[in-house]
């Protein structure tokens, strides 16, 4: 079998993320309708997601962002209900905004032994990663993925297309022998098929707002799209198979 460079995304992808995210936001948003109890818990939602998309562009995918965008809501409604704005609330939210990245992570079904297989087939598994060092290490660590991917392990705080394209010129990667595996439209799958690289996109159980955009690009790559982490290494087969024939 014809050996493949396979790079990974890591949150919702091989491991759970959103699922975390969400938890912590609920109770957000709990808080502060107790504190407001003139606004809703979709407003509050939309303002907090707003507020830390907006600072994407900035800060990137740094962890200090998400906390950052609870005070940001907190204060917006301060500010429109004339409610004075409190030194302990907002330590309070910070807090509970940091509290996300306590959260021990959960592997993806199949995460193991989907790559072990490929490791045992003899392809270069790569990882690539959006946030900041601290925190994806930690999930590294954790789910051990060292044992798969080694030294090969890429962490991007601004996660893109510019990323990506230094990462292939620095393993010297073959388009055609080349996959981006990942659940995130904008971070993983456009930035693959605007380089030419394939692509395998894995819908998340719920979904980043932010990792949803349309894919209009034009390439001559592989572009599919999976169920399930488990199918990744029987596509990725086929592919070479229909190469050989």
């Amino acid at each position: 079998m014809k050996k493949q460079n396979i790079l990974f995304n890591l949150d919702d992808t091989l491991s759970y993320c959103n699922r975390y995210f969400n938890l912590v936001i609920d109770e957000f948003a709990d808080q502060m309708m107790a504190w407001f109890d003139s606004i809703t818990e979709d407003a509050i939602k939309q303002k907090q997601l707003q507020l830390d998309v907006a600072a994407i562009s900035e800060h990137g995918l740094k962890s200090d962002r998400f906390p950052e965008s609870f005070v940001g809501t907190y204060q917006y409604y301060c500010d429109l209900a004339g409610r004075e704005k409190k030194k302990d609330e907002i330590q309070y939210l910070r807090e509970l905004g940091y509290k996300v990245f306590d959260i021990p992570v959960e592997p993806i079904p199949h995460m193991n032994e989907t790559l072990q297989r490929l490791k045992e087939e003899g392809h270069e598994l790569y990882l690539h990663t959006g946030g900041d060092e601290a925190n994806q290490r930690r999930k590294i660590t954790q789910l051990e993925l060292t044992t798969y991917f080694e030294h090969r392990i890429f962490i991007s705080e601004h996660k893109d297309t510019t990323a990506l394209s230094d990462i292939l010129k620095t393993i010297k990667a073959d388009p055609d022998v080349t996959w981006m595996v990942g659940n995130s439209l904008r971070t993983d799958i456009v930035p693959a098929l605007e380089l030419d690289i394939h692509a395998i996109y894995i819908p998340a159980e719920n979904e980043w707002q932010y990792n949803m955009v349309e894919v209009n690009v034009d390439h001559n790559s592989v572009f599919l799209t999976v169920d399930s982490l488990q199918e990744v290494p029987e596509v990725i087969a086929k592919r070479i198979q229909n190469q050989i024939m």
